[in-house]
C-alpha cells in the first residue's frame, strides 16, 4: 500500500513540474483581452513577447535584449521564483525517486529510504510555494496594471489578462503542494497506521516450563508426585 502511495505522489510531483517547466517556459503569460481593438494576439512571457496576426496566423517574436535590466518588477519576480521553483521541484523529484521503495537503492536501510521522501516533500512543498507566489504575482499585477488604467480614464486600445502559462504554473504550484502534502503527513499517517506488526519468536523452552507448570497446579496435594518420581512424570509431559 505504502509503494503504491508513494507513485502515486511520484506520478503527480512528475506532472506538476512538467507543467512548471512549461509554464517558465512559454511565451503566453500575458495575453490582450477579447474586448481589445487589436487585430492580432499578443503574447507576452517571462522571455519575450509574440504577436500572431488573426488573418494570415503569421508569428512573430521579439526576444527581450537584457535579463534584469529594463524590465517591470513582475517579470524579475516572477523569473526568480519559477526558476527557483523548478530546481527545487527537480531536486526533489531526484530525492524521491530514490527514496522510493521499489527502487533497490538502500534496500537494507528502509528508515533512511522514509526519511528522504519526507525531505522530497518539504521540498516540493517549498517549490510549490515559491512557483505559486510567483504566479499569483504576475496575475495581480496585471489586474491591478489593467484597474489603474480603468480607475484613470485611460484607454490605450488593448487590455490585458493574464494567459495559459500563468494558469500552468498555478495548476503546476498547487500539483506540486498536493505531492507535498502526500509525501510528509499521508505518507506518514500510511507507515504508522500499515506497519506490520512483528511477531516475536517463541522460545520452545518457555513454553514447556508453563505447561509443566501448568499441569501442576492442576493437581491436588495428593495426587502431585514425590520427589522420587515428579522428575518422571514432569519428562513424559
Amino acid at each position: 500500500m505504502t509503494v503504491i502511495f508513494q507513485l502515486m505522489a511520484f506520478c503527480l510531483g512528475l506532472l506538476s513540474t512538467l507543467l512548471l517547466v512549461v509554464a517558465t517556459c512559454t511565451d503566453c503569460w500575458m495575453v490582450n483581452a477579447d474586448d481589445s481593438l487589436e487585430v492580432s494576439l499578443k503574447c507576452r512571457g517571462l522571455w519575450r513577447e509574440c504577436v500572431t496576426n488573426v488573418q494570415d496566423g503569421i508569428r512573430t517574436c521579439d526576444q527581450y535584449d537584457s535579463i534584469l535590466a529594463g524590465h517591470p518588477l513582475k517579470i524579475v519576480v516572477t523569473r526568480a521564483l519559477l526558476i527557483t521553483a523548478d530546481i527545487l521541484a527537480g531536486l526533489a523529484l531526484i530525492m524521491l525517486l530514490l527514496g522510493l521503495d521499489c527502487i533497490k537503492f538502500l534496500k537494507e536501510a528502509p528508515h533512511i529510504k522514509l526519511k528522504m521522501c519526507y525531505m522530497a516533500g518539504l521540498t516540493l512543498g517549498l517549490g510549490s510555494v515559491l512557483g505559486m507566489v510567483g504566479s499569483v504575482w504576475y496575475a495581480v499585477d496585471v489586474y491591478v496594471e489593467r484597474a489603474t488604467l480603468i480607475l484613470h480614464d485611460v484607454f490605450l486600445g488593448i487590455h490585458y489578462d493574464f494567459g495559459w502559462s500563468c494558469w500552468l504554473g498555478m495548476v503546476g504550484s498547487t500539483g506540486c503542494f498536493i505531492a507535498s502534502i502526500m509525501l510528509t503527513c499521508c505518507l506518514y499517517i500510511f507507515t504508522v497506521c500499515f506497519k506490520p506488526v512483528k511477531e516475536e519468536p517463541v522460545n520452545k523452552a518457555t513454553v514447556r516450563a508453563s505447561r509443566v507448570s501448568g499441569w501442576a497446579e492442576l493437581l491436588t496435594p495428593e495426587q502431585k508426585p514425590s520427589c522420587g518420581w515428579s522428575s518422571d512424570v514432569l519428562g513424559h509431559t
